[in-house]
């Protein structure tokens, strides 16, 4: 009889899901990435193209991209996870004694155990001891930094506090434009307001006070600005801020009070002899008074700089000046989580407990930490000068970071065509460099971008010999698309 009976209703549809889950969007892996993985597949299974390989230049992913790994941080992590390795293996000294303090610190020696949600009091301490060590004695408190499954749960963590009220006093968020996908999708799932504020192209993606200004001026007529996120070095533009920029941004947040959200997960990342990393935690403690006292969040990850690894979803996030009971609050809302991922948490102290002159592993430590960043630097330099030598293409330099960010001037016609199809015309031009030539970007219109300018995000990730590939083939496919909407 049970048979015969009809299939229950669904629960879930389109029309009684959650609206902010519909709203969200992530372009880093939107259709683009699901096409290229579909003709990825066909390449295996024989199907013809016009190329042999699709190169994948869509998103940060470093070892995927063929990144060496630092042996180092596999090594202590291989450890942790297998202890007899470090009797049988043959690892340095340093290595074995990093382990053993690391797993001192776990739950019954294991990196099987759930740590404390905060993370491991040990590593905890280590990254303290980084933060006060790069930002010249300005001093880190262990008590004060959460680890987290990569940066990017750390910042969902910080954004989910801020969530308030309805209409003009639902919270909004200030976010560059253009943007990291991670900040506008996380803003509409917790059902907050975009504010956005533009970077100016045209002075190598600086931040503009007048800006500032504007868009806090308008979105106070429809919604109660709370804080300010700043990447730097910047996601997608490649470019490194200023000190003098920083210290306008924290006086802005000042007057407009603002928490301050610092996403400087590429802090290794800057390749010109005219830029270096400012922390804004340092900033502000040198500015001192005020704004020595502003609540500010700041984020790393082991998914970028020269470590790359991402996979293993290390981060933190250090929380200085907040009220001490939004304090328990927050470790109140993250202890639903149970902890990070505690081999995330032993590859993030590697990054910032790093060997030092002396120890065994210092030589190769240094040796493989350089290589990956000068050849990013000169994969940064190869891609901007190619780019710039395109006719219809103009593109500022990759100061940082691992991404170029071209703007894209169009023929009419391209521009037209694409409106005709529903389309915007940087999406078309990225979708014809996939079907034609296999090459993977993402266009400008998922991080922002002023109206009337288009431009497409790739990295500088891929081996030098595929990068030049890449770059042979975008010329190529280029020079074709100009000539064919002229």
């Amino acid at each position: 009889m049970s048979g015969d009976m009809a299939a229950p209703a669904k629960v879930l549809t389109m029309d009684t899901l959650n609206p902010c889950i519909v709203k969200m969007e992530y372009s880093v892996r939107g259709p683009l990435v699901i096409r290229a993985t579909e003709i990825q597949k066909q390449l295996k299974e024989g199907k013809q193209f016009p190329f042999k390989e699709v190169i994948r230049c869509n998103i940060g992913d470093c070892h995927a991209m063929e990144q060496q790994y630092i042996t180092f941080i596999r090594q202590v992590v291989a450890c942790c996870t297998y202890p007899p390795l470090m009797e049988t293996a043959g690892f340095p000294a340093d290595v074995v004694a990093r382990a053993k303090k690391l797993l001192g610190g776990c739950g019954g020696g294991s990196l099987g155990a759930y740590s404390d949600s905060s993370g491991v009091e040990v590593i905890r301490k280590d990254i303290a001891s980084y933060i006060t060590r790069r930002d010249g004695g300005v001093k880190a408190n262990s008590d004060n930094i959460m680890l987290s499954t990569g940066a990017s749960d750390g910042i969902k963590s910080i954004l989910k506090l801020l969530r308030q009220g309805d209409g003009q006093t639902k919270t909004g968020i200030m976010i560059p434009i253009p943007q990291y996908p991670l900040y506008s999708a996380t803003i509409a799932e917790y059902d907050m307001q975009q504010v956005g504020y533009y970077l100016n192209e045209e002075n190598k993606w600086s931040l503009d006070s007048a800006e500032l200004k504007r868009s806090i001026t308008e979105a106070r007529k429809v919604c109660n600005p709370r804080a300010i996120v700043v990447i730097n070095p910047g996601n997608p533009t490649g470019s490194v801020l200023t000190r003098q920029n920083i210290e306008d941004i924290v006086r802005f947040a000042n007057e407009e009070g603002l928490v301050v959200l610092a996403d400087e997960v590429y802090q290794d990342n800057v390749y010109v002899p005219d830029r270096e990393f400012h922390s804004f935690k340092k900033v502000m403690s040198e500015m001192g008074g005020a704004y020595a006292h502003m609540e500010l969040a700041s984020f790393h990850s082991v998914s970028k700089g020269y470590m790359g690894e991402c996979g293993y979803r290390g981060g933190y996030c250090e929380y200085v000046n907040f009220d001490p009971d939004v304090v328990a609050m927050l470790r109140k809302s993250i202890t639903a989580k149970l902890c990070p991922s505690v081999s995330g948490q032993v590859t993030m102290d590697c990054v910032a407990a790093y060997p030092v002159p002396g120890d065994p592993s210092y030589d190769l430590w240094l040796k493989e930490k350089t290589n990956v960043l000068d050849t990013l630097k000169m994969k940064a330099k190869m891609t901007v000068e190619m780019l710039n030598s395109l006719p219809g293409i103009k593109c500022n330099d990759v100061q940082g970071a691992m991404y170029a960010f071209p703007q894209l001037v169009f023929p009419e016609k391209a521009i037209e065509k694409a409106k005709s199809e529903g389309k915007q015309p940087d999406f078309m031009y990225a979708w014809e460099l996939l079907e034609e030539y296999g090459l993977c970007v993402v266009p400008g219109s998922g991080f922002g971008q002023k109206a009337g300018t288009y431009h497409f995000r790739m990295t500088i990730l891929p081996p030098p010999a595929k990068m030049q590939d890449f770059l042979k083939r975008l010329k190529e496919f280029h020079c074709k698309f100009m000539e064919k909407y002229q």
